[in-house]
């Protein structure tokens, strides 16, 4: 599947794109009439499908024991895409800038196929692409897939350091710097979301309390000789904060399928909603943020914070006056509503309805939408895409040919970041109509990335060869959400769960445990591994490609089970054992530089890990 390219050009001030803001609707919905009329009917008779890797580029010191994220991704990038920008057709990888100037993206150069034997091209591809990273880094430096930078946004974290000048962010912790420099799309979100929400960040991350951690911290900042301290307790003790858009500097793993034709896409997208809080928690990899333990595994809700750009009108602070609408949710969030014909039914005689949460809908263009005979279902779930306003406008894209090109769509689109995510197809490509599955943190190996991978793309499958049916109500899939990030949230939270997912009418919602939900309950619910066994029992499969599906599928049941650690349990549990921590929940220069050593030495496979791996 082609990959865009991200667009490059001369951004425009917030004001001016917010006075155009209209005509990207406006045209947008157009470019979204058009390709829906031309490909609802279009069929994809092969499965295409591919994964998408961030990784971050580490310098290690070893005489200072320090380990910095090192902001040569741009350089780097230049020499990694040179391959494809030869050999467009031929290209083994592609790969794409990210927000954070030491991040890099890479994906296949082709996308796996639906034969069961490609799921072992997963590992090697990731392998190769890590080795190809390495080719153009320094003696010093590694490449690691590793969600969350521990000591992201403290002072000197960076390679070269960096001065504390923020004019994009106004961040304290975060300088313009160490935001992707050579794409002025990601400076453009980071002033333009602050410029429309109008007001100051206030992210608060809670302290995991440890025996010796001080009930008010204060942390000593050192910018040139000079001293600043920053008080994080507020009104409430024992809080890490952010203070922009610095999360965006996090790194997540990405699956992306085409399916047959849109009905399949739709039904995916809803499918797998509710399956993006249980993914969540089994890859948690983030407690470490800012350089504290925190009592969160994960970095969604810090990320859907940092790039919450809705006024206080829109989060219900203030009567509306200059704006539209209430808004409940962040751009970066879990969806609101299912849009296959199945999900947004009600079930029973109305004794359940999926779609039980209010949805804010831009009514004009609903009904724009139902006149062109958008299926209602699509048409609600464009115009609440659609209630927002476009962050990044280059003065080179305002105006558009609506027959041809999709690039006002994709701007709304691309930046309403949700769980999952329905792709148009692409203009003039053989790209149909696909799903993105997005919550998963990224993992230490490319063994267990593959093995998430791989055990998506049979959730695929399956959803579609035994007609499954894993809906449940919209609001408790936002709980789940919520409930997904907590510490060790597989050992001490329940998830709301259909445990009947054979019965297309099934309103058996119940909570269970991860373990439950993954490994099976007796009598009561098969378990999503067992069954994803049984589909490969059941089809022809080479022992070597079904041996090493097991091995992914034995990692996963593990971790559901609790018999082994996630990674976020890990780095917690490393951390904690460190000899230099003090039982303060403060990670150190030192405890870093430890813990990315023993990340490098677990991909390479120097390091032995039992009780994160089995073995």
């Amino acid at each position: 599947m082609t990959r865009k390219e991200l667009a490059k050009g001369s951004p425009l001030s917030w004001q001016e794109t917010k006075q155009k803001a209209s005509h990207v609707r406006k045209h947008g919905l157009k470019q979204f009439i058009n390709i829906y009329n031309k490909t609802k009917d279009t069929r994809s008779p092969a499965l295409k499908w591919g994964d998408e890797i961030e990784y971050m580029i580490i310098a290690l010191d070893q005489s200072a024991k320090t380990a910095h994220v090192s902001l040569r991704s741009n350089e780097i990038l230049e020499s990694l895409q040179r391959e494809e920008i030869e050999n467009p057709e031929t290209a083994r990888f592609l790969w794409r800038p990210e927000y954070g100037a030491y991040m890099v993206e890479g994906t296949p150069g082709k996308p796996y196929s639906g034969v069961l034997k490609d799921l072992l091209t997963v590992e090697p591809c990731m392998i190769q692409r890590r080795k190809e990273i390495q080719k153009y880094l320094k003696s010093n430096e590694i490449a690691v897939t590793l969600t969350s930078y521990p000591r992201l946004a403290c002072p000197f974290f960076s390679e070269p350091p960096l001065p504390q000048e923020s004019s994009s962010s106004k961040s304290t912790f975060f300088p313009d710097m160490a935001i992707n420099h050579m794409y002025p799309r990601y400076r453009a979100i980071t002033f333009n979301t602050r410029e429309r929400r109008g007001d100051d960040y206030h992210i608060r991350i809670p302290v995991m309390k440890d025996q010796l951690t001080r009930n008010s911290i204060t942390e000593v900042f050192e910018f040139e000789e000079e001293e600043v301290e920053e008080t994080l307790t507020e009104s409430i003790p024992n809080f890490v904060c952010y203070d922009s858009v610095d999360g965006m500097g996090y790194c997540c793993l990405q699956v992306t399928f085409q399916a047959f034709n849109m009905d399949e896409a739709r039904t995916l997208y809803d499918q797998l909603a509710p399956i993006c809080p249980i993914l969540l928690a089994l890859t948690a990899a983030s407690p470490v943020h800012r350089g504290f333990l925190t009592g969160t595994d994960c970095r969604w809700n810090i990320i859907s914070q940092c790039v919450d750009c809705r006024t206080k009108e829109e989060r219900g602070l203030e009567p509306l006056s200059r704006d539209r609408f209430i808004i409940p949710k962040s751009r970066y969030d879990s969806i609101s509503a299912y849009i296959s014909n199945e999900g947004s039914r009600y079930v029973k005689l109305l004794i359940l309805m999926y779609n039980d949460v209010p949805v804010v809908l831009n009514d004009h263009y609903l009904l724009e939408l139902l006149e062109a005979g958008v299926e209602e279902p699509i048409a609600r779930h464009i115009a609440h895409l659609f209630v927002r306003d476009p962050l990044v406008l280059f003065s080179e894209k305002v105006d558009q040919e609506d027959e041809k090109e999709i690039d006002h769509f994709d701007n709304i689109q691309s930046t309403n970041w949700q769980t999952v995510r329905l792709k148009l197809p692409l203009p003039d490509t053989d790209v149909g109509w696909r799903v993105e599955f997005r919550p998963c943190e990224v993992q230490i190996t490319d063994f267990e990335n593959a093995a998430f991978v791989c055990f998506i793309a049979l959730l695929t499958r399956i959803i579609l060869s035994y007609k499954l049916n894993f809906l449940i109500p919209i609001s408790k899939v936002d709980e789940n959400m919520k409930r997904s990030q907590e510490k060790d949230a597989i050992k001490n939270c329940k998830f709301y769960f259909n445990s009947n997912p054979f019965d297309s009418d099934s309103d058996e919602v119940t909570e269970m445990t991860i373990n439950e939900i993954i490994n099976g309950k007796d009598g009561y619910f098969s378990g999503l591994i067992p069954l994803v066994e049984s589909f490969l029992n059941a089809t022809e499969i080479e022992a070597e490609t079904h041996q090493r599906l097991h091995d992914y599928l034995r990692l996963i049941s593990g971790r559901a089970s609790g018999e082994l650690q996630t990674a976020a349990s890990w780095i917690r549990s490393f951390v904690r054992s460190h000899p230099s921590y003090k039982f303060d929940s403060q990670v150190t220069e030192e405890i870093t530089y430890d813990l990315i050593t023993a990340i490098n030495q677990l991909e390479q496979g120097t390091r032995k890990e039992p009780l994160l791996y089995g073995y």
